[in-house]
């Protein structure tokens, strides 16, 4: 029997690993594999005001949330601080048995509104606007931060918007609401959350990790109903990173990062595959994977990245790490891996460049023209990578590893978001404003 080319094809693609088969939209935070790379080529890399600017649509509130793009179909989310609430308070924080406010927590004496928009891709018209929840937050967030911290993601039907304590809310492409979860009560010592929503299958798994670790958890949770399908767990404190999917010995692995220790999981299942001893310094920075290495790291107090071979079982102490560096990584911005190379950045943007498998230094403290400060994570668009800076520029750097600067594209507002990327587009949120980068409507 003849067998049908593009029946075979599809059976590929439909049994394909979903941590190597992403979808081609920038559907989640950095990204389809959630690594902040794109091999979009007709995008341009050289824009200002009124040059290779497509649109520019003011957001109201305050977000530091990405942009995720589907189709035609932008959405970001956002948090609007309303009247302030005589005697709100957040709730308590504890370091052992001592009560601990951290000292730059703010905005939980004011009513908030928690929002999801839509925008249509081709003219930034804002196509709907929903409020997902109002009212009292939690707990308070740091004061140069925002409670629409977290990325929303989407496979297409839905979007799924995460603002910790305050829920997880799916809506269709529509704006209609399917389906909304609670997690319960998530202190993260007063600052926010900031992990997003990593898609897998058909579901939706979030990292829940709060203030010292007696009530973490990690969940699934199925895309077209709400329904929880399985939660893990964890002892391990408040961080602020997205975990990863990476595809080893056979399988795909979920790995979370924390200060206390490096897990894997089954994604479908829950089931612990293997662990490590973690960081040891707070976890912000997203890891990124390059093969089946899995790169970790931290900046706050100490600076730390673990490369660390996925597909082990049970605790594999140090007998997986193939390599440490500790210098050159940031509180904030994650990494990139990208060509067998990995890229560090610290909070003023020097850049780091070291071997993926080795850890071989290539170059250190590659440095932009202008000093500035950073929280958006780096991207590579076409072997380039853009360092977008609250100062609203954006440095291009070469990729490779040596270190070239190329240009600065400014914007003119403080950009604290990662960008999007989509074909002809480089969509960028700065601290009013959506922006399209490209030609043309």
């Amino acid at each position: 029997m003849r067998t049908n080319g593009w029946a075979v094809l599809s059976l590929l693609l439909l049994t394909a690993s979903a941590a190597t088969a992403a979808p081609p939209w920038w559907s989640q935070w950095r990204g389809p594999n959630g690594q902040g790379i794109s091999h979009e080529t007709g995008v341009p890399l050289e824009w200002a005001e009124g040059q290779n600017v497509a649109w520019k649509t003011p957001i109201p509130g305050r977000g530091y949330s990405s942009p995720i793009v589907w189709g035609q179909k932008v959405f970001l989310t956002t948090a609007v601080e309303g009247e302030l609430v005589a005697g709100a308070k957040p709730t308590k924080h504890f370091q052992g048995l001592d009560e601990f406010n951290h000292p730059d927590g703010v905005g939980a004496d004011h009513k908030q509104t928690l929002k999801v928009l839509a925008l249509d891709a081709r003219t930034g018209k804002i196509l709907w606007e929903r409020t997902a929840w109002e009212g009292l937050p939690f707990d308070t967030r740091h004061r140069s931060g925002s409670y629409a911290a977290p990325t929303p993601a989407t496979d297409g039907e839905r979007v799924y918007a995460y603002f910790g304590a305050e829920g997880l809310y799916a809506y269709d492409f529509a704006g209609n609401l399917v389906w909304k979860w609670w997690p319960g009560g998530i202190g993260a010592f007063g600052v926010g959350v900031g992990t997003s929503p990593v898609l897998y299958r058909d579901l939706v798994i979030l990292q829940c990790d709060e203030d010292e670790g007696r009530r973490s958890f990690i969940v699934a949770i199925v895309k077209a109903t709400g329904r929880e399908v399985w939660r893990a767990s964890r002892k391990v404190q408040a961080n602020w990173t997205t975990p990863v999917l990476v595809r080893a010995a056979g399988r795909d692995e979920l790995v979370a990062v924390g200060l206390e220790h490096v897990i894997a999981y089954n994604p479908t299942t829950g089931e612990e595959l293997w662990r490590l001893k973690g960081l040891e310094t707070v976890a912000v920075p997203s890891a990124v994977v390059a093969g089946d290495i899995v790169v970790v790291s931290g900046g706050y107090p100490n600076k730390l990245v673990m490369a660390v071979r996925a597909g082990g079982s049970g605790d594999v102490g140090g007998s997986r790490v193939l390599w440490r560096y500790d210098r050159g990584t940031a509180y904030v911005p994650s990494p990139l891996a990208f060509n067998g190379l990995v890229y560090l950045m610290t909070d003023k943007g020097l850049l780091t460049c070291l071997d993926a498998a080795t850890g071989a230094v290539k170059y250190e403290g590659g440095r932009s023209p202008v000093a500035s400060s950073y929280m958006a994570s780096p991207v590579v668009v076409g072997g380039r990578i853009l360092l977008m800076s609250m100062d609203g520029d954006t440095h291009v750097i070469k990729a490779g590893p040596t270190h070239e600067f190329l240009r600065t594209n400014p914007l003119g507002e403080p950009i604290a978001a990662s960008a999007a990327v989509a074909p002809g587009r480089i969509y960028i949120r700065g601290e009013r404003h959506l922006f399209a980068i490209g030609s043309g409507t």
